[in-house]
């Protein structure tokens, strides 16, 4: 999360170094979301076959590759093609962490330990948003690449040192059975996709990715431009979306048994679409600070409930399944941002936001919906 987000307050930065739109800028964000999500279909089948956390160590370890080669571009075409690089890298990585938990955690306390398991995932949001503003404000824009290089490189290290004690403590690469014949991945991703639930999990990720994640990436730009604040501050202010989730990461236990899965995705939709609207027209920039907190708290209600649902799919080929959802979840987020662009010049970003709040705010009602009748079904 935090490669995904390093760029969201350097946008406009970019911009202007390579003297290009805010729309070409944005590349930098759409280019690494369409291929994250592409490369969902290799690495799901892949992690499903050699094993999870060994897909996920090596993934971390050639992120820091794509850093480098962002340190070190001297254009836009070369910075986007490090983003691609480093996109292959960490497609990786979330999907199939979540599908490894999904293997050794009961069903009844999964969506409680992936709630704790996203802290790190907002503490990426956080510390991209963050040091993508600092950074790029005291030091330049190549120097947030540097703070991923590093980032990468010593998690992928710590990655390996343990995956070679687990090999140590089992006597073989993999645990047994992981390496049985599974069938082809197109049927497994049929079978999924055919689904009457999984086809209803996977359309809401395709929608939550565009107007929850697309639409956040110009929070930031938001601020700069209509308010006047520096991209620092800007990307402090968002960077509290990430913050509200490490809260709801906090009472996820209490919040989870006393509203369920039904009570969650509405009241956090409905949250998104309410700050959204502060947060898109408040004339101050104060406002702004507990609208951007109570968004991220309200998104995280939804994106946990998503979470514990997509790896409940297909138990049979778990890796392939959360890989399909994270494929849906950034290539809508793709969309959402090339879109989210496209309309800055007809409506302005506070609009933008303001529409994309609201859209947040029907989804979660519709899935709240789609879940009572799954459960009635049942």
């Amino acid at each position: 999360m935090a490669a995904q987000r390093i760029c969201d307050a350097m946008l406009p930065e970019l911009s202007r170094v390579f003297s290009v739109s805010l729309v070409q800028a944005a590349q930098v964000v759409s280019v690494f979301a369409i291929t994250y999500g592409v490369a969902q279909l290799v690495f799901g089948p892949l992690g499903d076959r050699l094993g999870k956390f060994r897909v996920v160590t090596f993934a971390a370890l050639a992120c820091s590759i794509g850093s480098v080669l962002a340190v070190f571009s001297t254009s836009l075409d070369t910075l986007v093609m490090a983003r691609l690089v480093t996109a292959l890298g960490a497609a990786a990585l979330i999907p199939l962490s979540m599908a490894w938990v999904g293997d050794t955690v009961p069903s009844d306390q999964l969506q409680e330990t992936l709630a704790r398991i996203g802290v790190g995932t907002t503490l990426g949001i956080v510390g991209g948003q963050l040091m993508g503003g600092v950074l790029t404000d005291a030091l330049g824009w190549r120097w947030p690449f540097a703070f991923m290089t590093l980032l990468f490189t010593v998690v992928g290290l710590l990655l390996l040192a343990d995956l070679r004690r687990q090999q140590a403590a089992l006597g073989a690469p993999l645990k047994p059975g992981l390496q049985a014949a599974r069938p082809p991945f197109f049927k497994q991703a049929l079978a999924i996709i055919t689904g009457r639930w999984s086809r209803v999990v996977l359309l809401m990720a395709i929608v939550e990715g565009a107007v929850g994640f697309g639409v956040l990436a110009m929070w930031a730009s938001h601020l700069h431009r209509s308010l006047g604040l520096p991209l620092s501050l800007a990307g402090a202010i968002v960077a509290l979306f990430g913050m509200g989730g490490m809260l709801y990461m906090a009472v996820s236990r209490h919040l989870i048994r006393r509203f369920g899965q039904q009570g969650l995705v509405s009241i956090g939709g409905a949250l998104v679409g309410v700050c959204a609207l502060v947060l898109a027209y408040t004339p101050h920039w104060l406002p702004s600070v507990p609208a951007s907190l109570l968004a991220g708290f309200g998104f995280f209600m939804f994106h946990n409930t998503m979470q514990a649902n997509a790896t409940q799919m297909a138990p049979h080929a778990r890796g392939t399944a959360v890989s399909l959802f994270a494929s849906c979840l950034f290539l809508g987020q793709s969309l959402g941002v090339v879109l989210a662009a496209a309309l800055i010049d007809r409506i302005g970003t506070g609009a933008v936001i303001a529409l994309g709040g609201g859209v947040m705010a029907l989804e979660g009602a519709y899935f709240a919906w789609a879940l009572r009748r799954r459960d009635a079904r049942a």
